[in-house]
């Protein structure tokens, strides 16, 4: 029986919002949907951060009605992956070798942190290259930004991709906080980027990457990944 499919989830350790005084970190939901989602399906995860050690949590993704999304309210009964969140290892750490996929949570957080970590541009771009899966959403996409294939060209150029748009960026009220408008930039890249109605379920898959438009797509990319790495399962046994 073939071992466990190894995915590798890295999320950002950026903490605050701009100069605007307030927090941001990762949106837990679209850390803990797709972490249990690959878990109860029998896949192998590992957390790692950009930094290492605690990863700040957005505070808006833990308050009020975002406890009554069915991830969140488990990790917030889940001792053991609190702990795993305060304890990270750096994405500098991580042997890209061992893993069969690596997903890449949303959260503002990224769009300061992803974007200038070499390392992150290191693992996508090797991974992709190779055959490895690289899922992301909402904000993540920020970590195809500075990845390039071997030839130099972006890694999104000519690709189908989502991300958190420029609607919805406006619609939460941010689009003169963040760095850059991250639909923007991926289609200055040369992406095919495609977006649905603001803050509806909306992942699409080219090839080895799957992207997810915002916090509600969270489940279509995890799906979208699980499907990826069963189809290549199944078709290394029977060649």
């Amino acid at each position: 029986m073939a071992d466990p499919k190894k995915v590798a989830i890295i999320v950002t350790s950026h903490a605050s919002m701009g100069d605007t005084g307030e927090k941001t970190g990762v949106w837990l939901e679209e850390f803990t949907t797709p972490y249990y989602h690959l878990r109860d399906a029998g896949l192998t995860v590992d957390v790692f951060s950009v930094a290492g050690g605690d990863i700040p949590i957005d505070p808006r993704s833990v308050e009020g009605d975002a406890q009554k999304e069915e991830s969140v309210a488990r990790y917030l009964k889940d001792e053991r992956l609190q702990t795993t969140v305060k304890t990270t290892p750096s994405v500098d750490q991580i042997d890209l070798d061992g893993y069969d996929a690596v997903f890449f949570p949303g959260g503002h957080g990224t769009m300061w942190d992803y974007p200038p970590n070499g390392a992150i541009a290191e693992v996508v771009s090797q991974g992709l290259d190779a055959g490895k899966i690289i899922a992301t959403v909402c904000h993540g996409p920020a970590c195809l930004v500075n990845a390039k294939t071997k030839a130099g060209a972006p890694v999104v150029k000519g690709r189908r991709v989502t991300s958190f748009s420029n609607s919805e960026e406006k619609a939460a009220g941010l689009t003169d906080v963040v760095p850059f408008l991250l639909e923007t930039k991926l289609r200055e890249l040369g992406a095919m980027y495609e977006s649905v109605d603001d803050f509806q379920p909306f992942a699409i898959r080219d090839g080895d990457l799957i992207t997810g438009q915002n916090p509600a797509s969270a489940k279509k990319v995890a799906d979208s990944l699980i499907e990826a790495l069963t189809h290549s399962a199944k078709r290394r046994e029977v060649a």
